[in-house]
């Protein structure tokens, strides 16, 4: 009598064959295999909101439920609180101390509404626990509002690109060849060597600003009348913070339009010059010399 063979005596690609055919049967008939227990399941990603203070947290809890600011409904304001305080804990998040604090003053707050009122105060002279919750949440919401559009502000100027005409900045005072940013740091650089060969002193610190500089080239221009080598400019300069707060104030002047930068010929020396708005500038309304100048 033949022996029966066990069953895990089977043929390796006869159960493949069976297992990949029965696949191809459950796709056929629209069945997803079932997911081995190898497989790990896929976990959730929970955020919690983030706020900068307690009083954030509030008031994105009055915008979410449509609460009304000046009549809040303290039980669920609490109770909503609390949530958000246990799931931080649950999380591991460190929000602070000032959390607690408004919490304990949440249930304060619950609290004393929950005691009956004094019969002997009239019912319009009695004072709400909830009024200073509701003066901070006023004062923080402004705050918050201001910041805002203090931002908005920034990113619109920050977005904005002026393009104003030539003409504004024309100077039609007299021939010459217009100057560039580079012509003037290229000068700037030659005088500065030459400060660094100079002779060094140890003499006391002269206070020197833009404000000064600005106030030298005016003297000058207006007891030279003429036009201006401005390496003459830089070089009558004590040092090197006054040679530095002089090519400032030259970038300063030309943008008020006080002065104009011009070359007699191609890569010759730069000169300054009296802008046809030199006196509006200066005069007792002027930028340089108004209530409000920054310059004075």
């Amino acid at each position: 009598m033949s022996e029966v063979p066990p069953k895990d005596s089977a043929e390796p690609e006869t159960v493949r064959e069976a297992q990949v055919a029965s696949a191809e049967e459950s796709a056929k008939l629209g069945f997803e295999p079932p997911a081995s227990e190898e497989t790990p399941s896929t976990a959730f990603d929970i955020e919690l909101p983030q706020y900068e203070g307690p009083l954030d947290l509030l008031l994105d809890l009055i915008r979410k439920h449509k609460i009304n600011i000046y009549d809040i409904p303290i039980h669920q304001i609490t109770n909503q609180y609390l949530d958000y305080l246990r799931q931080a804990k649950d999380f591991d998040i460190d929000l602070g101390g000032e959390f607690v604090f408004m919490a304990s003053t949440l249930i304060l707050i619950k609290s004393k509404t929950l005691l009956p009122k004094d019969p002997t105060v009239p019912g319009e002279e009695q004072e709400d626990p909830r009024d200073e919750l509701v003066r901070q949440l006023l004062d923080h919401e402004k705050f918050v509002q201001a910041a805002q559009m203090l931002r908005d502000k920034r990113l619109v100027e920050e977005n904005v690109w002026s393009n104003p005409p030539a003409t504004t900045f024309a100077d039609d005072d007299g021939p010459g060849i217009s100057v560039d940013v580079f012509d003037l740091v290229k000068t700037y650089e030659e005088v500065l060597d030459r400060f660094k060969s100079r002779p060094v002193y140890d003499v006391a610190d002269e206070d020197v600003s833009v404000a000064s500089r600005i106030e030298f080239i005016k003297n000058m221009m207006l007891s030279e009348d003429r036009d201006i080598d401005l390496r003459e400019v830089f070089e009558r300069q004590p040092g090197v913070r006054a040679l530095v707060a002089t090519f400032l104030a030259v970038l300063e002047l030309v943008k008020l339009q006080a002065v104009a930068l011009r070359q007699s010929e191609l890569f010759g020396p730069i000169e300054i010059r009296k802008h046809k708005m030199f006196d509006a500038v200066f005069s007792d309304d002027g930028p340089l010399t108004g209530a409000d100048s920054e310059y004075r």
